[in-house]
């Protein structure tokens, strides 16, 4: 079973309290996943990070992909080429700042060395979608474009996090058809048929102060189930 957790948001609480609920599972967690977004404004971000990075005895080593407020960090210490523009757009150069006290330097090459996601068996983990972190899946997204992330990859599963909510969207078998026009031959067109996939939004463990939501994958039967932890929140 495949415990995949995302939006930690820095609350370590959140975090901890997501742990003791996979010790109490009766069916042994085979890999931990965090898709994204453990930088935040949810609690002490610096603490989180070294609690991510040291696992205490029977514990899982996380294994960790890069999220969106990663992402906007590494921007703001000019790593990427650009700037945060979508963290300033949709939450202000004060939230920003604030987030830039909190995270330590000394982590910066850890962050750095995060991958953009997983593909394990058919199964695609990422924050965002195959394209980018900043994308946000959710069940009002059109069909054919969470197809089209699935079958960039050759996925079945697509794992989410971006919204921070739990939801699943199932793609029924489909007909994908494709145009090629070259300059010295006519137009060449391809049917290819698509089999079932799913699109799976994780949850969100640190959002919501109090409610942490994460999800649980059977891969040998791809059962999902979301699971909903309620913590006492620091004061």
């Amino acid at each position: 079973m495949w415990a995949i957790l995302s939006g930690i948001e820095g609350n370590l609480t959140a975090y901890e309290a997501v742990l003791r609920d996979l010790k109490r599972q009766s069916v042994e967690i085979e890999a931990l996943y965090i898709l994204g977004d453990i930088l935040g404004l949810q609690g002490p971000v610096e603490a989180l990070l070294e609690r991510l990075q040291s696992p205490q005895g029977g514990e899982r080593t996380p294994q960790i992909c890069a999220g969106f407020w990663e992402d906007q960090y590494l921007q703001m210490q000019g790593w990427g080429g650009g700037q945060p523009e979508a963290a300033l757009s949709q939450y202000g150069s004060n939230v920003l700042m604030e987030l830039e006290k909190r995270v330590p330097r000394s982590c910066l090459d850890w962050l750095r060395s995060l991958p953009f996601g997983f593909l394990e068996l058919d199964c695609l983990l990422v924050h965002g979608s195959s394209v980018s972190v900043s994308d946000e899946l959710s069940p009002q997204t059109p069909p054919w474009q969470l197809l089209d992330y699935l079958v960039r990859v050759e996925a079945n599963f697509l794992f989410c996090g971006r919204l921070g909510q739990c939801f699943s969207v199932q793609l029924q078998n489909s007909q994908i058809s494709s145009q090629v026009t070259t300059l010295d031959q006519p137009l060449i067109e391809q049917k290819a048929t698509s089999s079932p996939r799913q699109i799976i939004g994780v949850g969100s463990v640190g959002r919501v102060s109090g409610l942490a939501r994460y999800t649980l994958f059977y891969p040998t039967t791809g059962q999902i189930r979301c699971r909903t932890v309620e913590y006492a929140p620091n004061p």
